[in-house]
């Protein structure tokens, strides 16, 4: 039985130009739906357009979680300034916030005229199922590419536990988890001589 063949990541795309680069924010952030807007980051910016591959996203996602303020800024600040510098971190920030600053103050009137309608309150409600569905997706597929032991589902398990049995805060489970993951994976010396070692010499043979 032959094995399967492992197909080989498409190289990532070069860096785009700045207007490119806020159209594409400008795109997410007006197709982006309630909380799963990460899941449209990783689609957009690794997927679609190729500019960061999984490994850099994750470190970015990580980064812009650690950060106050909302991870889709966040984010696209710390993507364009990745692809662009400082002009790459302004146009990625207004393009991603523009489309959900307009949206939301039409909302905002929409809700004020007709906020107890149910029809209303199910759009709402349907809205915020997708966006559960889509951070659920999203973190299977980092998941399966970014953890590679036993330890690192455990370490999941248990900032689940804390944040949404326990109630813990999410700063103080990050900070706690975070620092035992820390020492788990800090560098471990094998115990065996490095032969590039000049105080090391082979044994007479």
């Amino acid at each position: 039985m032959s094995k399967p063949v492992a197909v080989p990541a498409l190289p990532l795309a070069p860096p785009p130009s700045l207007w490119r680069l806020f159209l594409g924010f400008f795109i997410m952030g007006a197709t982006s739906l309630g909380g799963g807007v990460i899941a449209y980051l990783r689609t957009g910016l690794v997927t679609h357009y190729r500019w960061l591959d999984d490994e850099t996203f994750v470190e970015l996602m990580a980064i812009s979680q650690s950060l106050p303020g909302l991870n889709a800024t966040n984010m696209s600040i710390l993507a364009g300034d990745r692809l662009r510098g400082w002009p790459g971190a302004l146009l990625g920030a207004l393009g991603m916030c523009l489309p959900g600053a307009s949206l939301m103050t039409a909302a905002a009137f929409a809700v004020g005229v007709g906020g107890d309608d149910p029809l209303s309150k199910a759009f709402l409600h349907a809205i915020a199922a997708g966006a559960v569905g889509l951070v659920t997706v999203v973190g299977v597929q980092l998941g399966a590419k970014m953890l590679y032991e036993i330890a690192d589902y455990v370490f999941v398990a248990i900032t689940i536990v804390l944040v949404a049995f326990l109630h813990v805060s999410v700063l103080y489970a990050l900070v706690g988890v975070g620092a035992v993951a820390i020492w788990w994976h800090r560098p471990r010396k094998t115990g065996l001589p490095d032969a590039k070692d000049p105080e090391h010499k082979e044994p007479a043979s």
